[in-house]
C-alpha cells in the first residue's frame, strides 16, 4: 500500500547514530501508513551495515546507497526520487533533529491548503557551539534579506515538503538550505514552526563555518539569479 508519508534521512558517516535514529522515527511514526527512506552516501564506517540489520526489525525502513559520495543535497533528492508518498519528511542523519517533532510538521503540510508546500522547523534550543550559532545567525539574516524567503532557519534539517513541488525545482548541490525561496519562486508559500535540538552523540560535523560560507556566497548569487529569471503564470486551467 502507497504509503502517506515519507520520512527521508541522508547519513554519512554516522555508524552509531542511525540505528537509533531509525528506531525513534518508526517511534514517532507508529500507527500511521509511512516509510522510513535512508540513504546512505558512500559512508565508509558500518553505517550501512547498521541500517541493514534493521531492516527485519523496522518493515517499514528502506535503504539506498551511493556508489560514490555527492553529499546531503544529492543524498535527499535520492531519497525523494525513491519516495513514494506525496508527502516528504526529511530529517538530519545525526540525530539533532528528534523525530518525536517530525509529526507535527507533517500534519501542518497535510492540512494546509495546496498553497502551502513547505513546512520548516526552526531550531528553538539549539544545541551547538557558539561560533556555530552565530555563524548560522549571520548567514539566515544575510539570506532573508537578499531573497526574502521570511525563512529564520533553512538550515534546520527538519522539514516537511510536498514530493511533486520539489521535483519540480532546479537541483544544485546545497539547494537543502534554499527550499524556501525556491518554493516561493514557483508560486507557492510556506509555513514555519518551532522544534526542538539537540547535542550532537556520535560522529563530528561534516561542515566548518569557512566551508559553509564559501559555498553560500555562489549558491546566493545563484538563487538570486533564479529568483530574477522566474515568470509565474499562476492557476494554469485545460480549457
Amino acid at each position: 500500500m502507497q504509503p502517506d508519508i515519507s520520512v527521508v534521512v541522508p547519513v554519512h558517516n554516522e555508524e552509531g547514530a542511525a540505528g537509533p535514529l531509525a528506531r525513534e522515527i518508526a517511534e514517532a511514526f507508529k500507527g500511521r501508513n509511512f516509510e522510513v527512506v535512508f540513504v546512505n552516501d558512500a559512508s565508509r564506517d558500518g553505517t550501512l551495515a547498521e541500517l541493514e540489520a534493521l531492516k527485519a526489525e523496522i518493515p517499514e525502513l528502506r535503504v539506498l546507497n551511493h556508489a560514490k559520495n555527492a553529499g546531503q543535497s544529492r543524498a535527499v533528492r535520492s531519497g525523494v526520487m525513491a519516495a513514494r508518498a506525496p508527502i516528504i519528511v526529511t530529517l538530519d542523519g545525526d540525530g539533532q533533529n528528534p523525530p518525536a517533532d517530525a509529526p507535527k510538521l507533517a500534519d501542518a503540510l497535510i492540512a494546509a491548503g495546496p498553497e502551502v508546500a513547505l513546512v520548516g522547523g526552526v531550531r528553538a534550543n539549539r544545541q551547538d557551539s557558539g561560533s556555530k550559532r552565530w555563524a548560522s545567525r549571520w548567514a539566515n539574516g544575510f539570506r532573508k534579506w537578499l531573497l526574502k524567503d521570511d525563512a529564520d532557519d533553512t538550515g534546520c534539517g527538519l522539514k516537511a515538503f510536498r514530493r511533486d513541488v520539489f521535483l519540480r525545482l532546479p537541483y544544485f548541490d546545497h539547494i537543502h538550505r534554499y527550499l524556501p525561496a525556491l518554493t516561493i519562486r514557483e508560486g507557492y508559500q510556506n509555513r514555519f514552526m518551532n522544534v526542538d535540538h539537540r547535542h550532537r552523540e556520535t560522529g563530528q560535523s561534516k561542515y566548518t563555518n569557512l566551508g559553509r560560507a564559501w559555498a553560500a556566497v555562489s549558491d546566493l548569487v545563484g538563487v538570486m539569479w533564479l529568483r530574477s529569471r522566474a515568470r509565474n503564470p499562476g492557476d494554469v486551467n485545460e480549457v
